[in-house]
């Protein structure tokens, strides 16, 4: 019996299981290759990375205002307490040394006894050394215009030889610290002579007398 000769025409063997799809080689399918991206998509992008950089300039913007607000309110605070710090300071400075106005007066009239000697008058000038260190001013002179927000009239009359009210006599010095009266002076005070003004002008001349009015005329 001839052999046979094996033809062209003859598969190749399949090992068992295999398809004979997974025989042949795949062509490359186009749409499994990677895409590239698309340039929209970059300016997507840019514009949303803008969008978030102006958001952040915001925040910044509005975070600054905020913590200049704090700051300027933290000053005015901070001034504001000062401010009634020391208002509370010449509170209780000025409320003692009311306490003590009734000593400075009885030394001030033992000077004007010429009792003001020995040991009490070194104790006299160190009380009001003391006191001028804590801001107290005295005023009050006589011959000064009578100011009703720091003087206080006590007595009352007429001269002819002023010409405004004016304080004659100082009966009680006042005292001050600062712009702050502590005690207004106590004074007596004169006001201009009635009828002084009025002989004044027919003095000079300036307002006729009825009886020049009256006269005939010569002629």
């Amino acid at each position: 019996m001839p052999e046979e000769t094996p033809g062209f025409d003859e598969k190749p063997e399949v090992p068992a299981g295999a398809t004979p799809d997974d025989a042949e080689p795949k062509a490359a399918d186009p749409s499994e290759e990677g895409t590239a991206a698309p340039a929209g998509d970059s300016a997507a992008q840019d514009t949303a990375l803008l969008a978030q950089l102006d958001q952040a300039r915001t925040a910044l913007s509005e975070r600054t205002a905020d913590l200049q607000r704090l700051q300027a309110e933290y000053q005015n605070y901070r001034r504001r307490v000062e401010r009634d710090r020391i208002t509370v300071k010449e509170i209780a400075v000025a409320s003692l040394l009311a306490e003590l106005l009734p000593t400075l007066d009885d030394v001030g009239r033992a000077r004007e006894h010429g009792e003001l000697v020995g040991g009490f008058k070194s104790v006299a000038e160190s009380l009001e050394t003391v006191v001028a260190k804590m801001g107290l001013q005295q005023f009050g002179k006589e011959g000064e215009p009578f100011d009703p927000t720091i003087h206080e009239a006590l007595m009352h009359s007429y001269a002819p030889d002023v010409t405004e009210t004016t304080c004659v006599a100082i009966l009680q010095p006042g005292y001050r610290i600062g712009e702050r009266t502590i005690r207004p002076a106590r004074v007596a005070v004169a006001e201009p002579q009635p009828g002084t003004a009025a002989k004044s002008e027919s003095a000079d001349g300036e307002a006729p007398s009825d009886k020049d009015a009256d006269a005939p005329d010569k002629g």
